[in-house]
């Protein structure tokens, strides 16, 4: 679920989705878990440094952005 979440971050940067938004995109590509789930993976990914999530909008974290150009894309 965290991979997923963060995909969809990345890949939608740079919008600012809330965790409703993340969870109806999350959810049409996997069917396991719901928006717990992914409060459960947003929760995860900011502690790790991953994400910034002001309890409204989430983005990903700078560091999160440099490692995606680093690699060359998430897909």
């Amino acid at each position: 679920m965290e991979r997923s979440v963060l995909t969809q971050v990345l890949v939608l940067y740079p919008a600012q989705l809330t965790i409703l938004e993340l969870s109806l995109r999350v959810e049409a590509e996997r069917q396991d878990g719901g928006q717990d789930a992914v409060e459960r993976a947003v929760r995860e990914l900011s502690r790790d440094g991953l994400l910034n999530c002001d309890c409204r909008r989430i983005a990903p974290s700078r560091a999160a952005i440099r490692f995606e150009e680093l690699v060359g894309g998430v897909s």
